[in-house]
Parts: C-alpha cells; structure tokens; sequence
C-alpha cells in the first residue's frame, strides 16, 4: 500500500518569489533574512521558486514570518499576498482570489471585531 500523494499548492512558488523580490532580497539573503543558513542553501531557494520542490514547514513558517503575513496566505491558493511587504499588521492587504475584474477587501475593522468577540469569551 502506498501513501496519496499530498496536493501541492498551485501558486506557492510563485508566492516565494513574490516575498523575496518584495524584499528586494537575493536568495542567498533571503535565507539570511529568514535565519535559516544552517539548514537551507541558495539551490534549495531555487527549487522552491520554480516549483521543482515543496519548502519544508519551517521554511514556510520563517517566510510568512519575513513577509509578516499568516502562513495560510501562502498556502491557499485562493488568497492573494498584499503587494506592499512586510505587511504592518498580519491581516492586512490578505485578500481572496477575485474569479472576476472585481476585488473586494476583507475589512481589517471587521477582523479585528471578530477577534475581539473571540477574546471576550
């Protein structure tokens, strides 16, 4: 019996990409950024941003924190990174995919009231 194969995120290395050239970061500074030069060399950035390999969790975890966006942005292929990073806040500028030319914003107010609730009960 083998194992499924997991299914991989359509735009993950797109959004790798994405992060380490909004850093204005080569990629063996990317990995410097992201305290990772025991554990990641400059040919694994590579692969991970031609979509040859999958990063790691850790790998992926140490993006989202330079990016400072949640590392479910990276992952769900229906969201979209800000364009401006590292973001200010987390939340901020995380949108869903728009199937159509219109985009709509989640309102970072109305995050923020459903955290409140949630840390009120």
């Amino acid at each position: 019996m083998g194992k499924a194969v997991r299914e991989r995120p359509e735009r993950l290395a797109e959004k790798l990409r994405h992060i380490r050239k909004a850093l204005s970061l080569s990629q063996n500074g990317m990995i410097r950024r992201m305290g990772l030069t025991d554990v990641i060399v400059q040919a694994d950035i590579s692969t991970y941003e031609i979509d040859q390999r999958e990063p790691p969790l850790r790998v992926l975890l140490a993006y989202a924190r330079a990016a400072n966006v949640a590392v479910e942005a990276l992952i769900d292929d229906e969201l979209n990174l800000p364009d401006e990073l590292p973001c200010r806040r987390k939340c901020e500028g995380i949108v869903k995919k728009s199937k159509s030319p219109k985009v709509t914003q989640r309102s970072s107010k109305a995050y923020d009231m459903k955290t409140s609730k949630r840390k009120r009960s």
